[in-house]
């Protein structure tokens, strides 16, 4: 399957939707104007279009149609994180991790944390 990158508006969606799916395309519109102004009709026609690529299932409920996502965040992420590092770091993952680090404030318990992930690397690279 073609790995699918939704835009800001369709993430946003699919964020609604893996925390209480199925959902009604109005369920989702009453959300989603509750962070800002959007028509019903732009609502619709994003869910129409997310389902033509493949992100999303039209379900049968009653006279309404419930929809549930056909992609789940961790593939999301992956895709999205794999554009951002070849886009913007030029396939380093260690220039993302370090402007990352030098960009944000991290926590101790996020330092040991790394700590221990790259500890765990290293293990793995060994065998």
């Amino acid at each position: 399957m073609k790995k699918i990158i939704p835009t800001e508006s369709e993430l946003e969606i699919l964020q609604i939707l893996w925390t209480r799916q199925p959902l009604t395309i109005r369920a989702v519109h009453e959300i989603l104007i509750q962070k800002r102004a959007i028509g019903y009709t732009t609502t619709l026609k994003q869910f129409q279009r997310m389902t033509e690529k493949g992100m999303l299932e039209k379900i049968p409920a009653g006279k309404a149609h419930e929809y549930k996502t056909l992609i789940g965040p961790e593939s999301v992420r992956k895709g999205m994180f794999n554009k951002l590092l070849d886009n913007v770091f030029n396939g380093s993952t260690s220039e993302l991790l370090m402007h990352a680090l030098g960009n944000a404030k991290t926590t101790e318990e996020e330092l040991n944390e790394l700590e221990a992930f790259l500890k765990k690397k290293r293990a793995e690279n060994r065998e």
